[in-house]
């Protein structure tokens, strides 16, 4: 069960971590649409497409992004889904945040930092109790 929390707190980071990355990847991408604007639809996606597989700013962070998404999929199939879900999932918001502003973004108010705490304590909640139950 270790194992499967672990995974679960990898997968968070791959996933939290990431988000802000391949969001700061795809700048740009609105220039594209925008330049494609009048063109075939088809057009569009395949200027679309190109410009964010040429990003590396964008690549490397979907690959981490992707791999997350796998090692969520094989430790879901192990693990206790009214557990995995919500510790993956919310990990996932409070860490997007936290990346979000060692990126610059702005953190918020003091609502969402108390908010990120409580998401912390609630995992570490759930982890004890679900290790003390087994």
């Amino acid at each position: 069960m270790l194992a499967n929390i672990l995974g679960l707190i990898a997968v968070a980071l791959c996933w939290g971590f990431t988000n802000p990355f391949i969001k700061r990847g795809s700048k740009g991408l609105e220039d594209v649409t925008r330049q494609y604007k009048q063109s075939p639809w088809w057009k569009r996606q395949t200027a679309e497409l190109y410009y964010l597989l040429t990003r590396w700013q964008y690549i490397i962070p979907l690959v981490i992004n992707l791999s997350g998404s796998a090692v969520y999929y094989k430790t879901l199939g192990e693990s206790d889904l009214s557990i995995a879900v919500p510790i993956a999932n919310s990990l996932t918001l409070a860490l997007t945040i936290l990346a979000g502003v060692f990126l610059g973004e702005e953190l918020g108010s003091k609502a969402t930092m108390m908010g990120i705490a409580l998401v912390f304590l609630g995992v570490m909640l759930c982890t004890t109790a679900t290790l003390t139950s087994q």
